[in-house]
């Protein structure tokens, strides 16, 4: 059974997505839909509102991530990155394969199923500039300020 909770936050509505034991997405969402809380759901909002007001840099709720073996390669290589460090995609893709796999990195940190938790919006371009963000580089923007002003 899948469980569902939602919390308004400067980003705008997110969707927790769990299972019994562990979380499995994060959606950005225009509304709120039906809840049906669990333990677990309900406490991932409450750490999201604790990374929110500045008490949070690491999350301790535990997920699950459903991809192929190359994307959880490089969600587990981006979850190693430091609260407020960026890395550029070919640092990513060294970090997994080589420098000529950075599109390829790229892709995978595309189809990231739990924004903020796996830290996607910490991937810059190879001049530090903002490039892609699944959920708006408005987002991304708005994240790595919160995170740089701590």
């Amino acid at each position: 059974m899948l469980y569902k909770s939602y919390l308004k936050s400067p980003l705008g509505i997110l969707e927790v997505i769990a299972e019994e034991k562990n979380i499995l997405e994060i959606n950005f969402v225009g509304q709120i839909k039906r809840q049906n809380n669990n333990a677990l759901s309900k406490r991932c909002v409450v750490e999201l509102k604790e990374y929110f007001v500045g008490q949070r840099k690491i999350f301790s709720v535990p997920i699950k991530l459903s991809g192929t073996p190359w994307q959880q390669k490089v969600w587990l290589a981006l979850s190693r990155v430091q609260y407020g460090v960026t890395i550029s995609y070919a640092d990513l893709a060294l970090m997994v394969a080589g420098v000529k796999a950075a599109r390829a990195v790229g892709g995978a940190v595309n189809k990231n199923p739990l924004p903020i938790i796996i830290p996607c919006h910490r991937v810059v371009g190879s001049k530090g500039d903002l490039v892609g963000y699944n959920g708006g580089l408005w987002r991304k923007k708005w994240l790595l300020e919160h995170e740089n002003k701590l």
